[in-house]
């Protein structure tokens, strides 16, 4: 095996993963409007209004500030909380060996969907929506090779 590494991610990795994905989709970019007109009208209206609404423009502005990245926290923390065993994944020129425990399984790099680089993470899609996040705090010194690696081997 080329590569191999045994990790168990944590809530704030995860929260990583649900930030990059809300924020760097077209939501992400609502989100990231919405606030600016916000903050544009607070600080418009904020001597012309009063009490419920000084509070209402507050809040507006918390939403995906404050408020969002808190739920997706408390998300994060519970997926976390849910993972009870360390996996371990070897890379090698014959595809990918996934172990969680007594479970095994293996990936051909012919079954590799897509790999995204982050800036903390590289993430390896089996398909659309699942796939193994490796962080940098996992790959340590090797995440540009490994990321050089993968890609070279992976039909993406």
């Amino acid at each position: 095996m080329k590569y191999k590494y045994t990790y168990r991610n944590t809530a704030g990795e995860l929260w990583q993963l649900s930030m990059y994905y809300t924020y760097g989709s077209v939501v992400g970019m609502c989100n990231l409007i919405f606030t600016a007109a916000v903050i544009a009208l607070t600080i418009n209206k904020w001597n012309t209004v009063s009490g419920v609404w000084r509070f209402l423009l507050l809040l507006a502005c918390c939403l995906f500030t404050v408020i969002q990245p808190l739920a997706v926290w408390r998300k994060a923390e519970k997926q976390a909380a849910g993972i009870s065993r360390d996996t371990e994944m070897e890379f090698g020129d014959g595809g990918i060996r996934i172990r969680v425990g007594d479970e095994n399984s293996a990936i051909p790099w012919t079954a590799v969907k897509k790999i995204s680089k982050k800036p903390t993470m590289i993430i390896l899609f089996s398909d659309t929506t699942h796939g193994y996040v490796l962080t940098n705090r996992v790959l340590g010194k090797d995440r540009n090779a490994f990321y050089n690696y993968v890609t070279s081997k992976s039909a993406v």
